[in-house]
């Protein structure tokens, strides 16, 4: 009985621990180094005129991912200029989706001319250190001195389907106030997507 007990214990605190993890708002985000569908590796570091930035979790083969792709490049060619440009990572195992291999990103983003990193996660680290659970997931960080902080967690808008539809620019929203000096209202909401693959 107290074999059975001790067991249902660890498992609960062994649960506690995965719905725990990652990043909440006010968060400390930490830097990364991952490679770019260009061969090279790319950390937040390397910008050094940003005033934080739009990561994504996205892929290339989530119908909710694809769907995006043209809004999230609109993003970076309208925020990149104001110091907010955006850093894609895919964190989808190649095992499970092949299509997400760095050469299947390559082809992505030379045939929508992506205007931004597209990054893996070869490891699989970062999207568990960030929290991302769904592609397309979005985390939107401010410079902080010398620091990244969290401000906002969530979904693009309210309408995956129709970019002409959207009553609700959430991350738009976001960076709008950041830029104005204020904080992100909602700071968070629920990812829109398909589970990141992993086994």
């Amino acid at each position: 009985m107290k074999k059975i007990l001790l067991l249902g214990v660890f498992s609960f605190l062994a649960f506690s621990l995965v719905v725990g993890a990652g990043y909440k708002v006010g968060d400390k985000a930490a830097d990364f180094k991952l490679q770019n569908v260009d061969g090279k590796y790319v950390s937040l570091a390397d910008f050094d005129d940003a005033r934080g930035f739009i990561v994504v979790f996205t892929c290339n083969g989530c119908p909710y991912a694809k769907a995006y792709q043209d809004r999230i490049i609109a993003l970076d060619k309208k925020y990149k200029a104001k110091g907010y440009p955006v850093v894609a990572i895919n964190p989808n195992d190649v095992d499970l989706r092949s299509e997400d291999k760095l050469e299947g990103m390559k082809k992505r983003s030379d045939e929508k001319g992506f205007t931004f990193p597209y990054l893996k996660d070869a490891k699989y680290e970062v999207y568990k250190t960030y929290g991302a659970t769904r592609t397309p997931q979005i985390y939107v960080l401010e410079k902080d001195g010398g620091e990244l902080v969290v401000k906002y967690i969530g979904t693009i808008d309210d309408n995956y389907q129709d970019a002409s539809a959207v009553k609700e620019a959430y991350l738009a929203n976001a960076v709008d106030a950041l830029l104005a000096g204020n904080d992100p209202d909602p700071n968070s909401t629920k990812a829109i997507g398909c589970t990141i693959k992993q086994k």
